[in-house]
Parts: C-alpha cells; sequence; structure tokens
C-alpha cells in the first residue's frame, strides 16, 4: 500500500486503484493514474458553465435560467449577457456586473459561454 499515491483532494493516505483510475473512500475523488499532467489539473480546477464549457476571466457568458434578486422587481431574465466575467472561489462563483442591477455573484450552473 505504501506505493499508492495520495488523494489529491484530501491528501488520504486509503486511495485505491481501479483499473486505470485511483479513488479515493475518504473524499470519494476520482483521479486518472497519469495525473500529474497540466491539462488535468486545469480541467479539475476549472469552473464550468452549464454545458461543460470552461470558463475563464474576461468571457461574456449568457444567463440561461430567469434568476430573482433580492430588492430588484425584475430580476435577471433568462438570455441577459453578462461580458467581462471574473471567476472567485465559492459557491457563486461568478464575479460581474449585470445590466441595470449592477455587481453580482452568479452560479456558473446557470449560464453559458456565449
Amino acid at each position: 500500500m505504501s506505493n499508492e499515491p495520495k488523494c489529491p483532494k484530501c491528501n488520504s493516505e486509503y486511495a485505491y486503484e481501479d483499473g486505470a483510475s485511483y479513488v479515493c473512500p475518504d473524499c470519494g475523488h476520482e483521479w486518472i493514474a497519469a495525473a500529474g499532467s497540466p491539462a488535468d489539473a486545469s480541467e479539475e480546477t476549472g469552473v464550468k458553465d452549464a454545458n461543460g464549457n470552461i470558463l475563464q476571466d474576461g468571457d461574456t457568458v449568457t444567463v440561461i435560467k430567469g434568476l430573482k434578486v433580492k430588492g430588484s422587481p425584475t430580476g435577471i431574465k433568462a438570455g441577459t449577457k453578462v461580458k467581462n466575467i471574473r471567476l472567485c472561489d465559492g459557491d457563486h462563483n461568478i464575479d460581474c456586473k449585470v445590466d441595470g442591477i449592477g455587481a453580482m455573484k452568479l452560479k456558473s450552473e446557470f449560464v453559458k459561454k456565449a
């Protein structure tokens, strides 16, 4: 068991091999045995939109679902374009300015890359 790698997410030493990948029983994270290439690291840490496209700072996105906003009688309508997004950590991982609303944070699951 000493030759098995530690989990890259929780650093658990109880990871085990399952075919061509490894599985961590503590956190449930799965990764490919040859992980270590920069492509694998960027795929795991990238923020993805509703369609699975990786988002980057400065992208333009479109809201796919009408969203309610506290203090606004209309909220954000589906189809609203948001330009020049900034990615951040947390549950609401997009920081942006929405026309007519102002600065706010959005979840990436409610937008698609334009």
